[in-house]
C-alpha cells in the first residue's frame, strides 16, 4: 500500500474506492434492469453498458495497481441508494411506465458517476498523474455518451409510447 503525503492524493484514493464500489453495484443491478425492460431497445441499451460497465472496473483496477492501491472495502452509499430507487421503479411501475421510469433511474446513475469520474479526474490531473487522468477521462466520456444514449431513447420512443399509453 502507497504511503500518501498529500491530502488531494488521499480524497483522490477515497474516490477511486467509491467509484469501484458504486461500478460493482452497477454490475449487479444491470441484469435486472434490463430483465425489467420492455422495449427491445433498451434493454439491448442495459445489456451494451453492462459490458462497458466490466471494462470501466478493469480501468479502475489497473489504476489501483499503477497507483499500489486497495479498492476494495469502501461501500459507496449513494450508489446504493441510487440502485434502491431504481429497484422501487421495478417493484412498483406498470408496463407502461416501466421503461421511462428505468431510463430516469439509469441516468440518475449516469450523472452520479459523471461527477465522480469529473472529480477524480480533476484531482489526477492536479497531482500530475497524466495516466491516471486519462484513463478517467475515458471512462467520463463513456459515461456521457450512455446518458446521451438513454436521453435519445427516451425521447425518440420511450417517453413518447408512455405518453399515448
Amino acid at each position: 500500500m502507497a504511503e500518501v503525503t498529500n491530502p488531494l492524493e488521499e480524497l483522490l484514493h477515497d474516490e477511486l474506492k467509491d467509484l469501484y464500489s458504486a461500478e460493482s453495484q452497477i454490475i449487479k443491478a444491470l441484469p435486472k434492469m434490463a430483465k425489467a425492460s420492455v422495449a427491445p431497445d433498451l434493454k439491448r441499451a442495459f445489456e451494451r453498458h453492462l459490458e462497458e460497465t466490466r471494462r470501466q472496473v478493469q480501468r479502475l483496477e489497473q489504476i489501483g495497481e499503477e497507483l499500489g492501491i486497495k479498492l476494495t472495502g469502501k461501500k459507496c452509499v449513494g450508489m446504493e441508494g441510487l440502485i434502491a430507487e431504481g429497484k422501487e421503479a421495478i417493484d412498483e411501475l406498470e408496463d407502461e411506465n416501466m421503461d421511462a421510469g428505468l431510463i430516469g433511474a439509469a441516468q440518475k446513475v449516469e450523472h452520479y458517476e459523471i461527477a465522480g469520474y469529473g472529480t477524480a479526474r480533476t484531482h489526477a490531473e492536479m497531482l500530475g498523474m497524466k495516466r491516471v487522468a486519462k484513463l478517467l477521462q475515458q471512462t467520463l466520456d463513456e459515461e456521457g455518451a450512455a446518458d446521451k444514449k438513454l436521453t435519445a431513447l427516451a425521447e425518440t420512443c420511450i417517453n413518447v409510447e408512455t405518453v399515448e399509453a
